[in-house]
């Protein structure tokens, strides 16, 4: 009898008895949904189903912009779409302008009242049938954001991870931790004109001068013409690109 088996040996013995044991498992293809953004879609491939996802930057950073573009791709699509509009910040006649179908969308108000606002995220993810819910938390406080214990966020993400569902929390400051499978921060510079100068026929006009959004120039004479936003990926981190921008309209 032999002392020792080969290595070669073990691993047929043991296969032989629990099957695949030694076969590398494929990784399983993710599902995602389109953002509506082209360049946002070429950084993170879309919103990962399954998951909790989350959108972070401060007033002007353009995440209302990429919420409505969201909304309207899949509200176009034949998805169903639910918001919880925390605050009662979502704005119907600018949503409608950027196409977003309401026969689609169930617009949950909360009147600031956050703990109404996690049990109607809550209730709507276990329904089972929404493609995407997004909780707006834009004008919670960050602080008050960071108290939100983690047991929600777990709780979300389970609820969701073997449906279609995709999960998506805005928020001044990111507050969801490690609880996210993709996470991005946005950036917004605003692109201003003089009131005189004669409108572009074009969609995309000549890139003029950009102002930080937290140093505001602008007069009365001024009119916004465009937002550039520029979106960093904080998870999961890629060995080659992490940054992307585009311009929404005003």
């Amino acid at each position: 009898m032999k002392a020792a088996l080969s290595k070669a040996e073990l691993q047929s013995n043991i296969a032989s008895r629990f099957g695949d044991a030694f076969k590398i498992q494929q990784k399983p293809v993710v599902e995602t949904l389109s953002t509506g953004v082209d360049e946002i879609d070429a950084l993170t491939g879309g919103l990962p189903r399954g998951a909790l996802s989350e959108l972070s930057g401060p007033a002007s950073s353009g995440r209302t912009s990429l919420m409505f573009s969201m909304l309207a791709h899949a509200t176009t699509h034949e998805e169903t779409c639910a918001l919880v509009d925390t605050s009662d910040a979502f704005a119907p006649t600018a949503a409608a302008a950027a196409g977003i179908d309401f026969d689609r969308l169930l617009w949950v108000r909360c009147a600031g009242n956050l703990e109404h606002a996690f049990k109607a995220t809550d209730l709507l993810l276990h329904a089972g049938g929404f493609g995407l819910v997004i909780l707006d938390l834009g004008d919670v406080p960050g602080k008050d954001a960071r108290r939100i214990i983690s047991s929600w966020w777990y709780r979300f993400r389970r609820t969701v991870e073997d449906r279609p569902t995709v999960i998506t929390v805005i928020s001044e400051e990111a507050c969801t931790r490690s609880c996210a499978a993709l996470t991005l921060e946005l950036k917004g510079a605003a692109e201003w004109s003089r009131a005189s100068e004669p409108a572009s026929q074009s969609n995309v006009l000549p890139m003029r001068k950009q102002v930080p959004v937290n140093q505001p120039s602008v007069t009365h004479g001024n009119l916004l013409h465009f937002n550039s936003i520029q979106v960093n990926r904080q998870r999961p981190i890629s060995p080659w690109v992490n940054e992307s921008q585009f311009r929404a309209h005003a």
